[in-house]
């Protein structure tokens, strides 16, 4: 070990043991010796002694790295198999074969904005043309949803057929509210073990909607995740993207004073309230299968009939939150005097099994109305024409007045006006 006095010597440091005695120069007059024990000894200042030079012009002796180490060979196969990804849960040929025949039952009929695709299912993302030269301020109109607990009675019911098309209408339905044109959908699809007959099932009914809403399936997403899904369980989510000229958007800023509200109907609980609804009716599921999995109705057809006849103002998708949807698309300074409407036996029947108020039912499902149309009173007629063409159910269920003054009488009946405090987004059950 160093002393302390030998530690602030300058050119004093540690060594590597050697057989032999070395020196050290830290200049012409000083030379420091050290034992084989690695040990320092006094510093000699005896001027005649010469340091011995460690000659550096010499090539040091390099390791040679060149062979390296002898490697594991990991292309070699395992003395004892074990298990694979397959064994692990995860077949990735069932997944491609999927894929196929996504593919090659598709190019039996021409989908919607066929000659947009460059390039769709298969590839890593897919190629869609666009022509915006219709447009004089074109913008892309994006929504995403899903379909909520609804999927828990799909799986028990073993019945795929209608949920896919609740996944493309609750996004298009979404997008229709700017006044938007769909042009294309992905879809993602999770379960814990790839089911192919439920998976073509779901798939069949995503691309049929999509083919009703004019709307191109380009690509989407099979994950097959053990451990996360247990049994039938699965989840899925939708992705649409659309066009709209900016001048010719639907919302807010086009609604008026005297504007009248038109409800259009809903074809049952559409794809909300479903952690509601399943509680509700537990005890008798199989009696109530058929409303219970209704698909959600699909406004896209309808919207591009009203838009090109009727002087449209907004529409208003009622999903979760029931009619606290409608203020999302009035001005702060406008509010909505509700005119209440006959609900459809089912939500009645969930009314009397759970006891809710009627503002709760109003603010929780959408009590049989889907879509609401906000337009001039003058344009009313025409609307219910075109609503009634296109086989749903009209309800007239109020008008847009100005909110009154801080200091003016509140009505008694709170019923009367609804003057909600907008939601920020959509929202799930």
């Amino acid at each position: 070990m160093l002393t302390t006095q030998q530690r602030k010597q300058p050119g004093i440091r540690r060594r590597k043991k050697t057989t032999k005695k070395q020196t050290s120069v830290r200049n012409k007059n000083q030379k420091t010796k050290y034992s084989e024990k690695d040990t320092a000894k006094p510093i000699s200042t005896t001027a005649s002694a010469k340091p011995t030079l460690k000659n550096y012009s010499a090539k040091p002796t390099l390791k040679s790295y060149s062979a390296g180490p002898k490697s594991k060979n990991y292309s070699a196969e395992p003395t004892s198999k074990k298990f694979n990804y397959k064994d692990a849960g995860v077949d990735v040929e069932a997944g491609d074969s999927l894929v196929d025949w996504l593919v090659s039952s598709g190019s039996q009929s021409r989908q919607p904005h066929q000659e947009k695709i460059v390039d769709g299912i298969g590839g890593f993302a897919s190629l869609f043309r666009v022509d915006f030269s219709k447009y004089k301020k074109p913008c892309l109109v994006t929504c995403t949803d899903g379909v909520g607990t609804k999927v828990k009675l799909a799986s028990y019911f073993k019945d795929y057929s209608g949920v896919g098309q609740d996944l493309v209408a609750m996004c298009v339905n979404d997008l229709i509210c700017t006044g938007g044109e769909p042009l294309l959908f992905l879809d993602y699809y999770a379960t814990g073990k790839l089911d192919q007959e439920a998976a073509r099932e779901f798939l069949d009914s995503v691309r049929r909607a999509c083919h009703e809403s004019h709307c191109a399936l380009v690509g989407g997403e099979t994950a097959e995740m053990p451990g996360v899904y247990q049994g039938n369980d699965f989840d899925c989510a939708g992705f649409a993207v659309g066009v709209v000229d900016e001048e010719k958007s639907l919302g807010a800023h086009r609604v008026q004073t005297g504007d009248v509200l038109i409800g259009v109907a809903s074809s049952g609980f559409h794809s909300n309230g479903y952690s509601l609804i399943r509680k509700v009716f537990a005890k008798d599921l199989k009696k109530f299968q058929k409303q219970l999995l209704e698909p959600t109705a699909l406004y896209v057809k309808l919207s591009q009939s009203l838009r090109q006849e009727v002087d449209i103002h907004a529409f208003a998708h009622i999903t979760g939150g029931g009619i606290e949807n409608i203020p999302r698309v009035l001005p702060e300074t406008l509010q909505w005097n509700r005119k209440d409407w006959e609900w459809p036996e089912m939500f009645q029947l969930v009314q009397k099994r759970t006891g809710m108020t009627h503002l709760e039912m109003l603010t929780t499902l959408n009590c049989g109305i889907g879509l609401v149309c906000v337009l001039p009173a003058s344009e009313a007629k025409a609307a219910k024409r075109i609503i009634a063409e296109h086989g749903f159910k009209y309800f007239e269920i109020g008008d847009i007045a100005a909110k009154a003054s801080q200091d003016a009488e509140q009505p008694k009946n709170n019923q009367d006006k609804t003057n909600m405090k907008k939601s920020p987004r959509g929202r799930g059950a």
